[in-house]
């Protein structure tokens, strides 16, 4: 519900950012374009500069502009680069053949995985509970960051037994051709059925910096269980996402 003053009327300062939106929404204002600077606000509006400011906050916090130091504020670019085939991706035929998932993603451009880290460490309680393991007990995590075309652009973070993937590949900064679902076949624990939960919210401040977010960029959450035939669960993938980058497509036979 919109803020009104003891007049019934809205602040100066929602009144403005509601202009400012409907220039952008009409056109007037492209993606990547230069808003009006907050001297040409105090001019046109007859408002002091903390007004302007604020002005530029409300849209700043709703993801449509962005400031850049130095430079102003500017429209907002929703750059669509990646297309994550929620269900495609994860056929046997990408990585049972040695192919990546993530380049899969990509349709031919490759994205660039950092491995930020490979570990031993107590599960999660949530974890633990999912891989069937005792409190406590130890994990292999698997930390990396991926880039698209120089940007990041995803967070991702798997769990697996640590005792179950002791002695392979995995456990290794480069699992190798078709990653972590390929080796966990070769020692008789193949994949064959995926579980995904999304949700979304706003980022962490580790996340941000490590995502490189504009302010008002929210994040998308998606957490996946990878099980074998007989219902063991193997990985747990949590997967933060700069929502600006990604589309999630699932396309599946009626049941």
């Amino acid at each position: 519900m919109a803020k009104h003053d003891a007049t019934g009327r809205q602040p100066k300062y929602l009144r403005i950012a509601a202009a400012l939106k409907d220039a952008i929404a009409s056109g007037e204002y492209g993606p990547g374009d230069r808003l009006p600077g907050e001297s040409d606000l105090m001019a046109a509006y007859g408002v002091a500069r903390m007004t302007a400011r604020q002005a530029f906050g409300v849209l700043q916090a709703e993801g449509l502009a962005e400031a850049r130091k130095g430079a102003g504020v500017f429209v907002r670019e929703f750059r669509v680069g990646i297309r994550r085939r929620g269900i495609q991706r994860l056929a046997v035929e990408v990585w049972g053949a040695g192919g990546s998932i993530w380049a899969a993603d990509g349709k031919g451009r490759d994205p660039q995985v950092e491995v930020l880290g490979v570990t031993r460490e107590p599960a999660p309680a949530a974890v633990a509970a999912a891989l069937g393991l005792a409190a406590g007990a130890p994990a292999c995590v698997r930390r990396r960051r991926f880039l698209f075309e120089g940007r990041a652009v995803m967070l991702a973070t798997s769990y697996l037994d640590a005792a179950l993937v002791a002695g392979t590949p995995i456990t290794e900064p480069d699992t190798g051709p078709g990653g972590i679902y390929a080796r966990l076949a070769e020692i008789g624990h193949e994949p064959t059925r995926f579980r995904e939960e999304i949700r979304s919210r706003m980022p962490g401040a580790e996340e941000a910096v490590a995502l490189g977010l504009a302010a008002g960029t929210p994040v998308v959450l998606i957490c996946r269980t990878a099980l074998t035939a007989d219902g063991r669960a193997v990985e747990v993938n949590e997967m933060v996402l700069d929502s600006s980058a990604y589309v999630l497509e699932y396309e599946f036979d009626a049941p």
